[in-house]
């Protein structure tokens, strides 16, 4: 039964946490009419729960599989009480700054979940799991649309105060129905780093995230100020709007995860970063709010959906480590959401225009749905070189004169012969003389007919020993139809050795 409620308390964990993390951006509006903000400020106040939120994942999903998700989760809602309240008593800018910095765990547990809900699961739906899980971003729509609303009736400091009681429920819902008996991990974390930080793919990943995740936190904190300032929308309509661009992000993030479990997770990821290039556009040059609707709900779609896609294709590459990595990519989209504002809104004070940023976005999106294709690409190359490498059959490749160009393991285990004594020779430094020149020239009119011959020959290994192999040799040809390379695969048949060599 403790197992099974894990996704839903997790989940629900997770709203409660975003909820408080997005608590000042959502009430800027009506703290600044009561404390003095200077504007380079602003974004400065808006951006600083993001830092944190985003530098803490890295501990969290690492303790979360060392002491497992109900401790963490205790624990940080435990310390969420203290910048809550502190922030409903402040006066001052640095108050403000003070209490947001440690809202930042608010947004930080996020790591735990995902680093915990996969041990529940069988693989192939990690991507569900995890995209279910990632709802949990509903948390900064619920607080961006309903914290408005009250601060209007109540103000905003008994608004806050209002988030003490829910942290209260959540820190007893922990305590009494998280699960005691979780699988614990103990890998030192400098190990788990260490055993990660040279794999290209998690950097890739934290690109990507950085990205896709960075957009949704972005525009969370950036349009109720924006839609105020520079469209002239009311407060509650200012967060209504935003709350919508969240809802429609949250809800298809697992839609993301699901269609990661069915599809190829990295042709997913191409199509939600040419949806981010495009959309970026339309906002550059949206010229009234109904085109800047239409934009932004299409960086909502493409940035729920690729939130979704990544982490499926996390724990598909780093099993072992996925406390670790999970912590550094989740943080790499947090400080996503942290440039972003920081970037327009220095870019419309020199120019008085938020278009430039917005353009400057579709080319890094642009910049990354390159680096999707290239990444696909050299995992296919990785894909096909281990095949080549693992393979028990003895493989050359010839370049289409016949000179030899790659060989592969069992090759050399076959034969005696290393690549680099063979390299740009004939196959013929193989022969063992027991052919004549007919047998060669009948083998050559087949694979030129049919692009591929089989057969029994005798062979000779580095030490002159003979031995009966099984050879395939096939024409490798380009879009042309010209032939580019000769593929030869053998096994060694020889009757005294059958037994024990034969590797077909």
């Amino acid at each position: 039964m403790t197992q099974k409620i894990q996704l839903p308390l997790q989940t629900a964990n997770l709203v409660v946490g975003f909820m408080v993390w997005v608590l000042i951006s959502s009430l800027l509006p009506f703290i600044s009419e009561d404390i003095s903000i200077p504007p380079e400020r602003l974004a400065i106040i808006t951006a600083i729960p993001v830092v944190l939120g985003s530098i803490l994942r890295i501990p969290l999903g690492y303790y979360a599989n060392v002491y497992g998700a109900r401790v963490m989760f205790f624990i940080s809602f435990i310390v969420l009480l203290f910048p809550v309240y502190y922030i409903s008593e402040t006066s001052t800018v640095t108050g403000l700054l003070i209490g947001g910095t440690l809202l930042g765990v608010g947004g930080a547990i996020f790591s735990v979940g995902v680093t915990s809900l996969p041990k529940y699961y069988p693989k192939e739906k990690h991507g569900l799991v995890n995209g279910i899980y990632g709802m949990g971003n509903i948390g900064t729509a619920i607080t961006t649309f309903s914290a408005p609303v009250l601060a209007m009736k109540f103000g905003w400091s008994l608004t806050v105060k209002m988030y003490l009681v829910l942290l209260l429920v959540f820190i007893a819902l922990n305590f009494f129905f998280g699960d005691r008996k979780e699988v614990k991990v103990k890998a030192p974390i400098v190990e788990q780093i260490k055993g990660v930080y040279k794999n290209e793919k998690l950097w890739f990943f934290s690109l990507f995230y950085f990205i896709t995740f960075g957009s949704f936190v972005a525009f969370t904190v950036f349009l109720p100020s924006f839609l105020v300032n520079y469209f002239g929308l009311d407060k509650v309509d200012a967060g209504l709007r935003t709350a919508g661009f969240i809802v429609v992000a949250t809800l298809l993030r697992p839609v993301g995860g699901w269609l990661g479990d069915k599809f190829q997770p990295l042709f997913l990821l191409m199509g939600c970063f040419a949806g981010l290039t495009f959309a970026s556009i339309v906002l550059a040059f949206s010229p009234d709010i109904a085109l800047y609707t239409v934009g932004s709900i299409l960086i909502a779609a493409a940035a729920g959906i690729g939130n979704g896609v990544i982490f499926k294709l996390v724990p598909m590459y780093f099993s072992k480590q996925a406390g670790t990595v999970n912590g550094i990519v989740s943080m790499m989209g947090g400080l996503g959401g942290f440039f972003p504002p920081l970037l327009l809104a220095t870019i419309f004070s020199m120019t008085g225009s938020y278009s430039i940023g917005f353009m400057a976005f579709s080319q890094i999106s642009l910049a990354s749905l390159v680096l999707v294709v290239w990444l696909y690409y050299m995992d296919r190359v990785s894909l096909s070189k281990e095949v080549f490498d693992s393979t028990r059959q003895g493989i050359l490749v010839t370049n289409q004169t016949g000179a030899i160009v790659s060989v592969n393991p069992a090759f050399t285990q076959l034969t005696g012969y290393s690549e680099e004594e063979v390299l740009g020779k004939s196959p013929n430094v193989l022969s063992s003389g027991r052919h004549d020149r007919a047998y060669y020239d009948k083998m050559w009119r087949e694979i030129e007919e049919h692009g591929v011959w089989q057969g029994e020959i005798w062979n000779k290994k580095k030490n002159g020993e003979e031995y009966l192999e099984f050879l395939s040799i096939s024409a490798v040809k380009d879009g042309t139809g010209d032939i580019v390379r000769y593929v030869g695969s053998f096994s060694d048949i020889s009757p005294e050795t059958a037994e024990g060599n034969q590797l077909s």
